[in-house]
Protein backbone atom coordinates (compact mmCIF):
# COMPACT_ATOMS: atom_id res chain seq x y z
CA UNK A 1 0.00 0.00 0.00
CA UNK A 2 1.45 3.63 -0.73
CA UNK A 3 2.92 5.62 2.38
CA UNK A 4 2.31 9.48 2.14
CA UNK A 5 3.60 11.44 5.08
CA UNK A 6 0.91 13.22 6.63
CA UNK A 7 1.65 16.82 6.77
CA UNK A 8 4.99 17.81 7.14
CA UNK A 9 5.63 15.85 9.73
CA UNK A 10 7.69 12.84 9.20
CA UNK A 11 4.78 10.47 9.83
CA UNK A 12 4.04 7.66 6.69
CA UNK A 13 0.50 6.81 7.06
CA UNK A 14 -1.31 4.36 4.35
CA UNK A 15 -2.90 6.15 1.54
CA UNK A 16 -6.30 4.17 2.95
CA UNK A 17 -6.69 4.68 6.70
CA UNK A 18 -9.22 2.78 8.55
CA UNK A 19 -11.72 4.51 10.29
CA UNK A 20 -13.32 3.05 13.16
CA UNK A 21 -16.22 4.47 13.94
CA UNK A 22 -18.45 1.57 13.59
CA UNK A 23 -16.37 -0.71 16.13
CA UNK A 24 -18.47 -1.69 19.12
CA UNK A 25 -21.81 -0.18 17.62
CA UNK A 26 -22.46 -1.54 14.35
CA UNK A 27 -19.46 -4.00 14.47
CA UNK A 28 -18.80 -6.30 17.02
CA UNK A 29 -15.28 -7.44 18.07
CA UNK A 30 -15.04 -10.49 16.63
CA UNK A 31 -15.84 -8.09 13.16
CA UNK A 32 -13.67 -5.17 14.03
CA UNK A 33 -10.77 -7.51 14.54
CA UNK A 34 -11.30 -9.30 11.39
CA UNK A 35 -11.33 -5.98 9.74
CA UNK A 36 -8.40 -4.97 11.19
CA UNK A 37 -6.54 -8.23 10.63
CA UNK A 38 -7.28 -7.90 6.64
CA UNK A 39 -6.83 -3.97 6.82
CA UNK A 40 -2.94 -4.68 8.20
CA UNK A 41 -2.74 -8.15 5.69
CA UNK A 42 -3.02 -5.59 2.99
CA UNK A 43 -0.28 -3.02 4.15
CA UNK A 44 -2.37 -1.34 6.21
CA UNK A 45 -0.63 0.85 8.80
CA UNK A 46 -2.81 4.30 9.60
CA UNK A 47 -5.71 3.32 12.01
CA UNK A 48 -8.39 6.24 13.07
CA UNK A 49 -10.41 6.07 16.16
CA UNK A 50 -11.77 8.74 19.33
CA UNK A 51 -12.39 8.23 22.48
CA UNK A 52 -16.37 9.13 22.07
CA UNK A 53 -16.58 6.42 19.37
CA UNK A 54 -18.95 3.43 21.05
CA UNK A 55 -18.20 5.44 24.35
CA UNK A 56 -14.31 4.30 24.64
CA UNK A 57 -15.06 0.72 22.96
CA UNK A 58 -13.60 1.14 19.74
CA UNK A 59 -10.69 2.32 21.34
CA UNK A 60 -10.49 -1.11 23.91
CA UNK A 61 -11.02 -2.68 20.88
CA UNK A 62 -8.24 -2.01 19.08
CA UNK A 63 -6.15 -2.20 22.28
CA UNK A 64 -7.38 -5.90 22.38
CA UNK A 65 -6.00 -6.39 18.61
CA UNK A 66 -2.45 -4.34 19.22
CA UNK A 67 -2.22 -6.67 22.38
CA UNK A 68 -2.40 -10.07 20.71
CA UNK A 69 -0.21 -9.20 17.40
CA UNK A 70 3.19 -9.33 17.37
CA UNK A 71 4.12 -7.16 14.61
CA UNK A 72 2.26 -3.81 15.08
CA UNK A 73 4.98 -1.58 16.04
CA UNK A 74 5.09 0.25 12.86
CA UNK A 75 0.77 1.02 12.97
CA UNK A 76 0.06 4.65 13.20
CA UNK A 77 -2.60 4.75 15.90
CA UNK A 78 -4.63 8.20 15.85
CA UNK A 79 -7.67 9.04 18.56
CA UNK A 80 -9.20 12.45 19.06
CA UNK A 81 -11.07 13.95 22.20
CA UNK A 82 -13.17 17.05 22.58
CA UNK A 83 -17.51 15.39 22.94
CA UNK A 84 -18.98 13.78 26.14
CA UNK A 85 -17.49 10.97 27.12
CA UNK A 86 -20.27 11.08 30.51
CA UNK A 87 -22.26 13.44 32.31
CA UNK A 88 -21.87 16.70 33.39
CA UNK A 89 -19.61 19.75 31.58
CA UNK A 90 -16.33 18.11 33.35
CA UNK A 91 -16.32 15.44 31.12
CA UNK A 92 -16.24 16.63 27.68
CA UNK A 93 -14.77 20.08 26.27
CA UNK A 94 -11.24 20.95 25.02
CA UNK A 95 -9.92 22.42 28.45
CA UNK A 96 -6.21 21.73 29.65
CA UNK A 97 -7.82 19.47 32.58
CA UNK A 98 -9.89 17.44 30.58
CA UNK A 99 -8.01 17.04 27.87
CA UNK A 100 -5.34 15.48 30.40
CA UNK A 101 -7.81 13.16 31.68
CA UNK A 102 -8.93 12.39 28.03
CA UNK A 103 -5.32 11.87 27.11
CA UNK A 104 -4.53 9.28 30.07
CA UNK A 105 -8.16 7.63 29.35
CA UNK A 106 -7.47 7.28 25.91
CA UNK A 107 -3.69 5.63 26.16
CA UNK A 108 -4.97 2.67 28.75
CA UNK A 109 -7.61 1.99 26.92
CA UNK A 110 -5.53 1.33 23.37
CA UNK A 111 -2.82 0.15 26.17
CA UNK A 112 0.24 2.30 24.35
CA UNK A 113 2.69 4.91 26.06
CA UNK A 114 2.31 7.38 22.82
CA UNK A 115 -0.46 8.50 20.60
CA UNK A 116 0.86 9.00 16.93
CA UNK A 117 -1.84 11.38 16.23
CA UNK A 118 -3.85 13.05 18.99
CA UNK A 119 -6.78 15.56 17.29
CA UNK A 120 -9.23 17.84 18.97
CA UNK A 121 -12.44 16.01 17.33
CA UNK A 122 -13.82 19.77 16.88
CA UNK A 123 -13.75 23.48 18.28
CA UNK A 124 -15.05 24.02 21.86
CA UNK A 125 -16.38 28.02 21.99
CA UNK A 126 -16.15 27.79 25.72
CA UNK A 127 -12.70 27.64 26.02
CA UNK A 128 -9.79 29.80 24.80
CA UNK A 129 -7.99 28.12 21.97
CA UNK A 130 -4.74 28.99 23.67
CA UNK A 131 -5.25 26.95 26.44
CA UNK A 132 -5.96 24.18 24.37
CA UNK A 133 -3.25 24.36 21.96
CA UNK A 134 -0.88 24.98 25.15
CA UNK A 135 -2.48 21.65 26.48
CA UNK A 136 -1.42 19.37 22.98
CA UNK A 137 1.87 20.88 23.15
CA UNK A 138 2.17 19.55 27.16
CA UNK A 139 1.40 16.05 25.81
CA UNK A 140 4.00 16.35 22.58
CA UNK A 141 6.45 17.60 25.19
CA UNK A 142 5.71 14.49 27.53
CA UNK A 143 6.10 11.85 24.69
CA UNK A 144 2.68 10.66 25.15
CA UNK A 145 1.66 12.11 21.66
CA UNK A 146 3.75 12.41 18.99
CA UNK A 147 1.59 15.02 16.53
CA UNK A 148 -1.11 16.57 16.75
CA UNK A 149 -4.16 17.04 14.71
CA UNK A 150 -7.61 18.63 14.35
CA UNK A 151 -10.50 17.98 13.19
CA UNK A 152 -14.00 19.48 11.90
CA UNK A 153 -12.48 23.04 12.11
CA UNK A 154 -14.29 25.94 9.91
CA UNK A 155 -10.92 28.03 7.65
CA UNK A 156 -10.74 30.53 10.14
CA UNK A 157 -10.24 28.19 13.12
CA UNK A 158 -7.84 26.36 11.54
CA UNK A 159 -5.89 29.49 10.59
CA UNK A 160 -6.10 30.79 14.08
CA UNK A 161 -4.55 27.83 15.34
CA UNK A 162 -1.67 27.47 13.26
CA UNK A 163 -0.88 30.85 13.69
CA UNK A 164 -0.87 30.77 17.75
CA UNK A 165 1.38 27.52 17.79
CA UNK A 166 3.42 29.24 15.46
CA UNK A 167 3.79 32.59 17.98
CA UNK A 168 4.13 30.37 20.93
CA UNK A 169 6.54 28.19 18.64
CA UNK A 170 4.36 25.11 19.94
CA UNK A 171 3.92 22.14 18.37
CA UNK A 172 1.97 22.80 15.75
CA UNK A 173 -1.37 21.05 13.67
CA UNK A 174 0.11 19.13 10.96
CA UNK A 175 -3.46 17.47 9.97
CA UNK A 176 -6.83 18.45 9.24
CA UNK A 177 -9.60 15.98 9.24
CA UNK A 178 -13.06 16.89 7.72
CA UNK A 179 -15.94 15.47 5.28
CA UNK A 180 -14.34 15.45 2.12
CA UNK A 181 -16.23 13.38 -1.04
CA UNK A 182 -17.82 13.80 -4.18
CA UNK A 183 -20.91 14.97 -3.02
CA UNK A 184 -19.40 17.50 0.13
CA UNK A 185 -16.67 19.81 -1.37
CA UNK A 186 -17.51 22.59 0.48
CA UNK A 187 -14.02 22.56 2.26
CA UNK A 188 -12.45 23.46 -0.96
CA UNK A 189 -13.67 27.26 -0.63
CA UNK A 190 -11.65 28.57 2.87
CA UNK A 191 -10.81 25.06 5.04
CA UNK A 192 -8.59 23.21 2.15
CA UNK A 193 -6.92 26.53 0.77
CA UNK A 194 -5.79 26.91 4.48
CA UNK A 195 -4.68 23.30 4.55
CA UNK A 196 -2.66 23.76 1.49
CA UNK A 197 -0.97 27.38 2.64
CA UNK A 198 0.37 26.03 5.53
CA UNK A 199 1.20 22.32 4.40
CA UNK A 200 -0.90 20.32 6.32
CA UNK A 201 -1.45 16.53 5.54
CA UNK A 202 -5.91 15.96 4.80
CA UNK A 203 -7.65 12.96 5.90
CA UNK A 204 -11.43 13.26 4.62
CA UNK A 205 -14.15 11.25 6.53
CA UNK A 206 -17.02 9.93 5.01
CA UNK A 207 -15.23 9.35 1.56
CA UNK A 208 -18.45 7.41 0.17
CA UNK A 209 -20.93 10.49 1.88
CA UNK A 210 -22.51 8.29 3.98
CA UNK A 211 -23.15 5.71 1.37
CA UNK A 212 -24.79 7.77 -0.69
CA UNK A 213 -21.10 7.38 -3.31
CA UNK A 214 -22.01 3.18 -3.04
CA UNK A 215 -24.92 3.43 -5.15
CA UNK A 216 -27.42 1.97 -2.54
CA UNK A 217 -29.92 4.48 -2.54
CA UNK A 218 -32.66 5.46 -5.01
CA UNK A 219 -34.22 8.89 -6.35
CA UNK A 220 -38.10 7.16 -6.46
CA UNK A 221 -37.93 5.25 -2.80
CA UNK A 222 -36.70 6.34 0.63
CA UNK A 223 -34.04 3.84 1.73
CA UNK A 224 -35.09 0.84 3.88
CA UNK A 225 -33.22 -2.73 5.30
CA UNK A 226 -29.95 -2.50 6.86
CA UNK A 227 -28.12 0.17 5.37
CA UNK A 228 -27.11 3.38 7.81
CA UNK A 229 -29.94 5.44 5.98
CA UNK A 230 -32.37 2.51 5.55
CA UNK A 231 -31.78 2.59 9.67
CA UNK A 232 -32.68 6.34 10.21
CA UNK A 233 -32.87 8.23 6.81
CA UNK A 234 -32.78 11.04 8.82
CA UNK A 235 -28.82 10.72 9.90
CA UNK A 236 -26.62 13.82 9.98
CA UNK A 237 -24.84 15.06 7.34
CA UNK A 238 -25.52 12.52 4.80
CA UNK A 239 -29.74 12.02 5.52
CA UNK A 240 -32.02 11.32 2.90
CA UNK A 241 -33.81 14.56 2.52
CA UNK A 242 -30.12 16.70 2.70
CA UNK A 243 -29.21 14.91 -0.28
CA UNK A 244 -32.01 13.72 -2.25
CA UNK A 245 -31.33 16.41 -5.07
CA UNK A 246 -30.80 16.68 -8.86
CA UNK A 247 -26.94 17.64 -8.55
CA UNK A 248 -26.93 14.53 -6.45
CA UNK A 249 -28.00 12.28 -8.67
CA UNK A 250 -26.20 14.07 -11.51
CA UNK A 251 -22.76 13.10 -10.19
CA UNK A 252 -24.45 9.63 -9.09
CA UNK A 253 -24.86 9.39 -12.35
CA UNK A 254 -21.55 9.62 -14.11
CA UNK A 255 -20.04 7.98 -11.10
CA UNK A 256 -22.18 4.89 -12.04
CA UNK A 257 -20.98 5.04 -15.30
CA UNK A 258 -17.30 5.20 -14.69
CA UNK A 259 -17.88 2.25 -12.65
CA UNK A 260 -19.78 0.38 -15.52
CA UNK A 261 -17.03 1.20 -18.42
CA UNK A 262 -14.27 0.16 -15.94
CA UNK A 263 -16.09 -2.97 -14.41
CA UNK A 264 -15.32 -2.07 -10.61
CA UNK A 265 -17.69 -0.76 -8.21
CA UNK A 266 -18.83 2.49 -7.98
CA UNK A 267 -17.56 2.79 -4.20
CA UNK A 268 -13.98 2.14 -5.91
CA UNK A 269 -14.55 5.32 -8.48
CA UNK A 270 -15.29 7.62 -5.55
CA UNK A 271 -12.39 6.56 -3.40
CA UNK A 272 -10.10 7.15 -6.49
CA UNK A 273 -10.88 10.27 -6.68
CA UNK A 274 -10.90 11.20 -3.41
CA UNK A 275 -7.17 9.77 -2.59
CA UNK A 276 -5.95 11.67 -5.72
CA UNK A 277 -7.14 15.41 -4.34
CA UNK A 278 -4.64 17.89 -3.16
CA UNK A 279 -3.00 17.72 0.34
CA UNK A 280 -4.77 14.19 0.78
CA UNK A 281 -2.43 12.01 3.31
CA UNK A 282 -5.14 9.11 3.91
CA UNK A 283 -8.62 8.49 2.99
CA UNK A 284 -10.34 6.98 6.45
CA UNK A 285 -12.18 3.89 5.14
CA UNK A 286 -15.52 2.84 7.26
CA UNK A 287 -16.77 -0.25 7.02
CA UNK A 288 -19.50 -2.33 9.25
CA UNK A 289 -17.94 -5.78 7.31
CA UNK A 290 -15.04 -7.25 5.63
CA UNK A 291 -16.47 -7.96 2.15
CA UNK A 292 -17.09 -3.47 2.90
CA UNK A 293 -13.34 -3.74 3.21
CA UNK A 294 -12.10 -5.88 0.75
CA UNK A 295 -14.09 -3.85 -2.35
CA UNK A 296 -12.59 -0.33 -0.70
CA UNK A 297 -9.11 -1.70 -0.98
CA UNK A 298 -9.52 -3.02 -4.60
CA UNK A 299 -9.69 0.62 -5.79
CA UNK A 300 -5.89 0.69 -5.18
CA UNK A 301 -5.94 -1.87 -7.96
CA UNK A 302 -6.61 0.70 -10.53
CA UNK A 303 -6.14 4.43 -11.29
CA UNK A 304 -9.09 7.06 -13.14
CA UNK A 305 -8.30 8.08 -16.25
CA UNK A 306 -6.85 12.09 -16.46
CA UNK A 307 -10.38 12.86 -18.67
CA UNK A 308 -12.54 10.75 -16.47
CA UNK A 309 -10.93 12.71 -12.88
CA UNK A 310 -11.74 15.61 -15.08
CA UNK A 311 -15.05 14.60 -16.04
CA UNK A 312 -16.23 13.71 -12.19
CA UNK A 313 -13.80 16.87 -10.24
CA UNK A 314 -16.29 19.66 -13.16
CA UNK A 315 -19.30 18.05 -12.46
CA UNK A 316 -19.59 18.22 -8.84
CA UNK A 317 -17.51 21.31 -8.60
CA UNK A 318 -19.60 23.67 -5.60
CA UNK A 319 -18.71 26.56 -7.32
CA UNK A 320 -18.43 30.34 -5.70
CA UNK A 321 -21.15 31.19 -3.76
CA UNK A 322 -23.48 33.70 -4.42
CA UNK A 323 -22.46 36.26 -2.18
CA UNK A 324 -18.72 36.45 -3.60
CA UNK A 325 -20.07 36.31 -7.05
CA UNK A 326 -19.05 39.48 -8.71
CA UNK A 327 -16.15 40.36 -6.10
CA UNK A 328 -13.30 37.92 -6.67
CA UNK A 329 -12.73 38.14 -10.18
CA UNK A 330 -9.17 38.19 -10.08
CA UNK A 331 -7.31 37.15 -6.42
CA UNK A 332 -5.48 34.33 -4.86
CA UNK A 333 -8.90 32.69 -4.05
CA UNK A 334 -9.80 32.25 -7.58
CA UNK A 335 -6.31 30.76 -8.68
CA UNK A 336 -6.65 28.24 -6.00
CA UNK A 337 -9.96 27.21 -6.52
CA UNK A 338 -9.01 27.10 -10.54
CA UNK A 339 -6.41 24.89 -9.54
CA UNK A 340 -8.98 22.37 -7.12
CA UNK A 341 -11.59 22.63 -10.07
CA UNK A 342 -14.12 24.48 -7.68
CA UNK A 343 -14.67 26.63 -10.51
CA UNK A 344 -14.36 26.06 -13.81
Amino acid sequence: MEFRNLGPSDLGVSVFGLGTMTFGAESDETTSHAILDRYHEAGGRFIDTADVYSRGASEQMIGRWLSRKADTDEVIVATKARFAMGEGPDMQGAGAEYLERALEASLERLGVETIHLYQMHAWDPKVPLEETLGALNSFVESGKVLVLGLSNYTGWQLERAVQIARHEAWAPPVSLQPQYNLLAREIELEILPVVIENGLGLLPWSPLGGGWLTGKYSRSERPKGETRLGEDPTRGVEAYDRRNNEQTWRILDVVAGVSEKRGVSMSQVALNWLRNRPSVSSVLLGCRTVSQLEDNLAALDWDLEPDEMDQLTALSAPGIPDYLQGFLTDSADVDIWKRLGTVA
